[in-house]
Order: structure tokens, then C-alpha cells, then sequence
């Protein structure tokens, strides 16, 4: 095999985790590297007896030490390569997400071989975000491929919004920054808001102050699910966001109230609302922990169904005991509230809270409540959102909904 890369052998041990499907090499992992290169570079690993692994981004600054994005000995990384990646990400969105496909995530970073990079498509302008020097480095070439792929495909894109605004950046030597992605054929003008739908449901979406990209894509069909059971019911939507799960509801629920401790969220769903006709559903600024402790001490039973949809509680594995113990109070304050043979929707969107500790803190929870829980689905993320076996990581967003008897 001919190479002219850097070459970076790795233990025993990360050979397995390579070969069970995972694609990062951690620093302590690296027993030797041979060869001269520059952070961001492509290298090749090989195991300790010399037989090839891979091939990724070397970065010194973090701990993940190399990115890999690809195990074919035979692949040249120039621009073709990347074009076909790209090509290879919208195929699979244009089959699985069909008449979805005007507002989906379009790269799932690992899951589609560009290690920390996002994008999401909200009808005419896509919203980035690159957590990885390697792809940054070459963005250029990738946010081009990416408009004339979709411009071929015939999705007109008027703009690209970076959101490079989060710490996780300087762990690869990363500044942070947002703004317009400069590139001739593309606007650097707009509001920096867009009307999408979902569902039949019209969000408007703050690209520019949102959290994350705006909008999260990635519960579009739970939403869904929650609108079928939520029928002829009063809904309470704890975390509310920008009232996607509430909106839901709403198509099908007597009543929904909405709650989140942010102002900023509360007046964007509520034009959400408004921008959607609805009158069937209130608002309310308060912190979920302290208003289902209110409603507990005043035996207050108002709600035949109660969604939770938190934001991560642990961003780390040594949080996660701490974490439990955030899921646990939310859904035991939630199941002794509900009356007998109320509805449950219940989520986590962190990997470290994995499926089985997910439900071992359900099951604890129903206990401690006296209650017996009643299956009624088990869900994940989108499919825009792939989970790539062998990357835990990309395994994360855990929903069910249950009734509570």
C-alpha cells in the first residue's frame, strides 16, 4: 500500500474500538507517529503489527486525537471524494425523509463521515455549525459542494448562517464566531429568521439567537406521536422551547399549557402559536421544577397528559448520577400529578443518559410513585438524525410515552 501520510499507530485497544465500528483515536491511545504533519492534516492509523485502520484528521490540541473519515485504503482525499460524501448525505435524506426533506438536518457529523460538522436545512438557508479542524479547513470546498448539489437537485439556497458559537471549539484551537457564510451566489442580508413546517404546523425559526440552530429537527415524529394521543385532552408541555410538542398537541388537545423558563422561548412560541391560528393553548414563564413542586403541594391533578422535554442535564459521563437524579424528580413529580390513566410523553436527548439507565430511572420513579407504567411507544430520533452502529455517540435521543395506571 503506498502512502505518503502521516502514520499513527494505536494500542490494542483502540484497534478493537476501530474495528467494532467507532471512529476516534484518543491521545493515550497513540503508542507512536511517524512522519511529519500539521494539525488538521489527514493520517493514516495502523495497528501496532502494521495493518491499516483508517484514515482522518490529526489535531494535538484535543483529546480525541484523530477524526477518522475513512477506512478504504484506496481513497484519495481531494475533492471529489468530499463532493460524493456529500452526494452520498442527500441521497439518504431525499429517500427517508421524502416531503421532509424542505426542513431536515442534512449532515449528522459522524454518522455521515464529516466528524463535528452540522447542517441543518430550513427551507432556502442552511444553518451550520463545525466542531473539527480538520472540516474546518476544508469548509469551503464542502459549503460549495453543498450548494450545488442541492442546486442541482433543484432546492434553491439563498444563504448559509454559521453558528460557531459554542466552547466546545477551542478544545480543537477553534475560535468562536457566527455570521453569514460569505460565497458569491448567497445572501448576506436576511433577517435571520424562517418560516418552516413541520407536521403541517408553520415555526418561525431564529437562526441567528436560536439555541443550537434554531430549531430542533430531531423530534419532528414524536411530536407527531404526542398530537395522536394527545386527542380531546388537557396537555401540559413542560420545557416548551418554541412550543413544537405544544403546537402538536394543540391540533388535536381540548386544551395545552406551555411552560419554560425562558422569555425569549415563551414569546416565540406564542407567535408560533398565533402564527398558526390556534386559541387553545397558554403560556407560561416558570421554572418546570418549581411549578410541578407548586402543583404537587396544591394536590393539583389539571392535566390528562403531561410531555417533558428537557434540554441535556449532563453534557459529560461523570455528570450523569446528577443527571438521573434531574430526569427522576421531573418524571416522579410528573406521574403523581397525572390522574390514573393519564399519558406520559418523556424524553432525554443526551447519549451519556443511555437507553438502559433511562429506564431504570423510569422504573424507580414509577415505584417511588406507586404507579404501574403502561408502554405505549418507544422512539428515537429522526431518520435525518442516523444512529451509526459503533458510534454511541450518535445514539442519543431516548422518547417514550406511556400511560400511567
Amino acid at each position: 500500500m503506498d502512502r505518503n501520510y502521516p502514520k499513527v499507530t494505536v494500542s490494542k485497544k483502540c484497534e478493537k474500538f476501530i474495528k467494532g465500528g467507532h471512529i476516534w483515536v484518543y491521545f493515550d491511545e497513540i503508542k507512536h507517529i511517524d512522519g511529519e504533519y500539521q494539525n488538521g492534516d489527514i493520517v493514516d492509523v495502523f495497528t501496532e503489527k502494521g495493518k491499516y485502520l483508517g484514515s482522518g484528521y490529526i489535531n494535538d490540541n484535543s483529546k480525541i486525537r484523530v477524526r477518522i473519515i475513512s477506512k478504504n485504503p484506496n481513497d484519495k482525499f481531494d475533492e471529489a471524494f468530499y463532493r460524493r460524501r456529500i452526494d452520498y448525505a442527500l441521497d439518504y435524506r431525499e429517500t427517508v425523509m421524502g416531503e421532509d426533506f424542505s426542513s431536515c438536518r442534512l449532515i449528522f457529523g459522524e454518522a455521515d463521515s464529516f466528524p463535528g460538522l452540522t447542517v441543518d436545512k430550513f427551507e432556502n438557508v442552511l444553518v451550520t455549525q463545525v466542531l473539527s479542524l480538520g472540516v474546518d479547513r476544508i469548509k469551503d470546498m464542502i459549503f460549495r459542494g453543498l450548494v450545488d448539489s442541492l442546486r442541482a437537485r433543484g432546492h434553491e439556497i439563498a444563504a448559509i448562517y454559521e453558528r460557531n458559537d459554542v466552547k466546545v471549539r477551542a478544545l480543537e484551537g477553534l475560535e468562536e464566531y457566527t455570521g453569514f457564510y460569505h460565497m458569491d451566489g448567497l445572501r448576506d442580508d436576511l433577517s435571520g429568521e424562517v418560516t418552516i413546517t413541520e407536521n403541517g404546523i408553520r415555526y418561525i425559526v431564529d437562526y441567528v439567537n436560536g439555541q443550537k440552530t434554531g430549531f430542533f429537527l430531531d423530534q419532528k415524529y414524536n411530536r407527531r406521536a404526542v398530537a395522536k394521543i394527545a386527542r380531546g385532552k388537557r396537555v401540559l408541555d413542560c420545557f416548551t422551547h418554541t412550543g413544537a410538542f405544544a403546537l402538536n398537541a394543540a391540533t388535536t388537545a381540548a386544551h395545552v399549557t406551555a411552560v419554560d423558563i425562558s422569555q425569549t422561548a415563551v414569546d416565540m412560541a406564542k407567535r408560533n402559536a398565533e402564527l398558526n391560528g390556534f386559541e387553545n393553548i397558554d403560556f407560561v414563564k416558570a421554572d418546570v421544577f418549581d411549578l410541578l413542586t407548586q402543583m404537587a403541594q396544591e394536590k393539583k391533578h389539571d392535566y390528562d397528559m403531561i410531555i417533558l422535554d428537557p434540554p441535556a442535564f449532563t453534557k459529560s459521563r461523570s455528570a450523569t448520577k446528577s443527571a438521573e437524579r434531574g430526569y427522576k424528580e421531573i418524571n416522579l413529580k410528573a406521574m403523581k400529578l397525572l390522574p390514573r390513566g393519564g399519558y406520559l410523553a418523556t424524553c432525554s436527548c443526551s447519549h451519556f443518559m443511555t437507553d438502559t439507565l433511562f429506564r431504570k430511572m423510569l422504573y424507580s420513579a414509577a415505584a417511588d410513585a406507586n404507579v404501574s407504567l403502561r408502554q405505549i411507544e418507544c422512539r428515537q430520533q429522526s431518520a435525518d438524525h442516523p444512529i451509526l452502529w459503533g458510534v454511541e455517540e450518535t445514539d442519543y435521543l431516548k422518547f417514550y410515552i406511556f400511560q400511567v395506571v
